[in-house]
């Protein structure tokens, strides 16, 4: 594939180029995939703040996060500003299938979407779990760890989860938050989860940052839950050989012990039947208080 290519609107530059050796895939193929997963994809982007993890010479080569919008990029994208200790930067909004392929063409593989959406930035309305292994050997404790967290989770708190691949060696769980708690308050009931469920299963799960003193244990990683952090977004390519997708799973999959982090990848993941297992998740938006009380009674029991 050679000269011009248009997808959503956009004009591709140099579609032809390879952007995963080992793989063939394109960055045709990947604005292909993007516009045809964005109505997938764009409800779990809309109104967040976007970094760009971008590979101008493919996922061998030099890569580097972008934040702030380049001045070139065109008038019609959408943008917000977000604070930060000294100014503000203007990150890209994803709410439309073009931004997306836009992107793709800027060979932004991964974007990265903020916890909060424009208008609330300090109040986010989903809180991560992030799972993460030693290596894509021990995902099978990853896996065993989601059902543990949805055991606390709904068994205890009283919270409904939600679980996806990452397209790496680890999962997420997502809870939908109503969006009143601050971030700090979030982190610090993310952190109480975290040593919960290491005590509770302290062979295989720790809570230890340092990684040093985790051993081949999971590390149960709540740093993603603060403001301007980021977590790479549902139905995103990961730039990873194999072209794996960061994919939003159903329980009953989470309890397949077949289940594989390169289970789905973009040749693959398109085969299943939208709108996909976390549709209705913004629906479910949930508050903390309650859980918290039963939270710390589950810390200190008296």
């Amino acid at each position: 594939m050679s000269g011009d290519m248009t997808v959503e609107g956009v004009r591709l530059s140099r579609p032809e180029k390879i952007l995963f050796p080992e793989d063939g895939v394109s960055k045709a193929d990947l604005a292909t995939y993007y516009s045809r997963v964005a109505g997938r994809m764009l409800p779990f982007l809309r109104d967040r703040p976007i970094s760009m993890t971008r590979f101008p010479d493919g996922i061998t080569g030099h890569s580097f996060v972008q934040k702030n919008v380049p001045e070139y990029f065109p008038d019609w994208m959408r943008r917000v500003e977000v604070k930060k200790q000294d100014g503000i930067v203007e990150h890209v909004i994803c709410d439309k299938a073009a931004t997306l392929v836009y992107l793709a063409n800027q060979a932004c593989i991964e974007p990265h979407a903020f916890l909060s959406r424009a208008g609330r930035l300090d109040f986010p309305d989903q809180l991560i779990i992030d799972l993460d292994p030693p290596g894509e050997e021990r995902f099978p404790d990853a896996r065993r760890a989601a059902l543990w967290v949805r055991e606390l989770l709904e068994g205890d708190l009283g919270l409904r989860g939600y679980v996806r691949t990452t397209g790496g060696n680890g999962l997420h769980v997502h809870v939908p938050l109503n969006r009143q708690a601050g971030f700090d308050a979030v982190r610090d009931f993310a952190h109480q989860v975290a040593r919960v469920l290491a005590a509770r299963h302290p062979d295989v799960l720790t809570a230890e940052q340092r990684k040093d003193k985790r051993g081949d244990r999971v590390y149960l990683d709540m740093m993603r839950n603060g403001y301007a952090q980021t977590a790479v977004a549902s139905y995103a390519v990961r730039a990873r050989t194999g072209a794996t997708v960061a994919t939003p799973l159903s329980w009953e999959e989470a309890e397949d012990d077949g289940l594989t982090p390169r289970r789905f990848t973009i040749r693959s993941v398109l085969d299943r039947e939208p709108p996909g297992p976390w549709d209705g998740f913004a629906r479910h938006a949930q508050g903390l208080t309650k859980a918290a009380d039963r939270l710390a009674a589950l810390a200190d029991p008296v």
